[in-house]
C-alpha cells in the first residue's frame, strides 16, 4: 500500500491506504484530532511505519469553484503537514465525494453516532476520496 488517502475534519481525521498498481482501497483508523502539529506528527509516523509514497487529501472546494474556509483548512493542514513529511501530497476535489459519505450515513447501521464517533464514517470518506483519485488517474492513463 504506497498511498495514504485523507479526510480532514477538525475532530477527527479519516485516513485510508491504497495501492496504486492494484488499484485498492482499504479504511485504516481514523485519528482524533489532538492539535494541529500533533495531528500533524500522528501522520507522519503513520506515513513512516506504512511506507507511503504519496498523500491524497481531501479538498472541500465550493460547489461555484470558489475556495472557501474549509479548504482553506485543508491548505493550512496540508503546510504543517510538509514540516514532517517530504512525499509528495496531492489535493482531491471532494465535492462529489461528500455526497456519497452522506448517502453512506443515512444507509449506515442504527447507531450512526457511534459509527461517527468511531472514525468509520470520516475513514469511509478517505477511501471513497482515494478510490476516486485512483479512477481518474487510471481512466487518464488509458486514454
Amino acid at each position: 500500500m504506497d498511498y495514504l488517502g485523507i479526510d480532514y475534519g477538525t475532530k477527527r481525521i479519516g485516513l485510508s491506504v491504497g495501492d496504486s498498481v492494484l488499484n485498492f482501497v482499504v479504511p485504516i483508523k481514523a485519528i482524533r484530532v489532538t492539535g494541529k502539529n500533533n495531528t500533524a506528527k500522528k501522520i507522519a509516523e503513520i506515513v513512516k511505519l506504512r511506507e507511503i509514497h504519496k498523500i491524497i487529501i481531501g479538498y472541500p472546494i465550493n460547489m461555484d469553484d470558489t475556495i472557501g474556509t474549509k479548504a482553506k483548512e485543508v491548505d493550512y493542514f496540508v503546510h504543517l503537514l510538509e514540516q514532517y513529511i517530504t512525499i509528495p501530497m496531492e489535493r482531491m476535489d471532494e465535492r462529489l465525494t461528500s455526497e456519497n459519505v452522506y448517502d453512506l450515513r443515512k444507509r449506515s447501521s442504527k447507531n450512526r453516532q457511534n459509527l461517527r464517533k468511531s472514525g468509520a464514517i470520516d475513514s469511509a470518506a478517505a477511501v471513497l476520496i482515494l478510490q476516486d483519485y485512483f479512477d481518474r488517474h487510471h481512466a487518464n492513463v488509458s486514454d
